[in-house]
């Protein structure tokens, strides 16, 4: 990164990550559940110097802070009030978004919402959607609600290629970059990931919606990215995006699952030709149907508490 701004958000300290502090346009840039702004180093390198990348941290993720209270503060609400903050704190009024996982939820949210929509100008969801399969994000809930501990740092590295195999990531310097990027030494000498491992509880705590609704209701133009492979955005899920939002511009990446890593010309490219279309009002049609995959994972996850 080129530069680092930290914005308060009440008590907790939100790190934004920039590439080309100078650029003439901005794009926000936020990651998966449990990633940090880092992921968009190559993003922001092969989009090039006309645009700011501001990437925040999410609370709980990579130089963030972490909170005292994760069933208020590891929430999308709470979420959506950071993104509100970090955007003020840039004097943003309207600002394009590009989203991986979570952050294109977030996004996705924000572009719904009458307070916030008219805050993204135009809105790119990385493998992610209106519909989740429920096997994958209850996969993802498993992984991540519970704490990951390594004895050496090349066993975290080794953990990192087999679970974010998805990313499409092909050379060992970038997975190394990745693991480098994404390890914490934790006092008795051994490794574990960056984050907060409470981060996960947001699949407990948060509140369910009608997210088919949420999408039914964006104006700012849309772009979905998909992995071939991916197994939580399904191909089906896509078209139906499509039908309800008549103007959605798609790519799926080949080779790819989970999610698509944006580092590389192939991927970026196409995200640049979208960020560059002239502005219109897009006018959705008729909703896909509600399948509240978000309340399907979390009452796959407390029954499996239960269990």
């Amino acid at each position: 990164m080129d530069a680092l701004e930290l914005v308060r958000v009440r008590e907790l300290e939100v790190a934004v990550r920039i590439w080309h502090p100078e650029a003439p346009r901005t794009v926000i840039a936020w990651h998966g559940l449990a990633r940090h702004g880092g992921d968009f180093a190559d993003f922001a390198r092969v989009l090039g110097p006309g645009w700011r990348v501001l990437a925040p941290d999410t609370p709980g993720r990579g130089l963030s802070s972490w909170s005292l209270y994760p069933a208020h503060d590891y929430l999308y609400a709470h979420y959506m009030k950071v993104a509100v903050a970090v955007l003020d704190h840039f004097g943003l009024e309207q600002v394009p978004w590009v989203g991986t996982s979570m952050g294109g939820l977030i996004g996705m949210l924000m572009a719904a919402e009458p307070e916030t929509a008219s805050r993204i100008e135009r809105l790119v969801l990385n493998d992610v959607g209106p519909e989740l399969d429920p096997e994958g994000l209850a996969s993802l809930a498993s992984y991540f609600g519970v704490p990951h501990r390594f004895c050496r740092f090349g066993e975290l590295e080794a953990e990192l290629r087999r679970h974010y195999t998805g990313f499409g990531i092909e050379s060992d310097d970038a997975w190394r970059r990745l693991a480098l990027d994404s390890a914490r030494r934790l006092p008795d000498g051994s490794w574990t990931y960056h984050y907060d491992p409470r981060i996960g509880e947001q699949f407990v705590h948060d509140t369910p919606r009608d997210t088919w609704a949420d999408w039914a209701a964006i104006r700012c133009l849309l772009m979905v990215v998909r992995g071939a492979d991916s197994p939580l955005l399904k191909a089906d899920s896509v078209t139906r995006m499509a039908e309800a939002q008549p103007g959605l511009v798609s790519l799926e990446v080949p080779g790819c699952g989970h999610a698509p890593m944006l580092d590389r010309q192939s991927q970026v490219r196409p995200i640049a030709d979208f960020l560059d279309r002239p502005r219109r009002r897009v006018l959705p049609g008729a909703a896909g149907g509600a399948l509240n995959w978000w309340q399907r994972g979390l009452r796959w996850l407390k029954g499996a508490s239960a269990g």
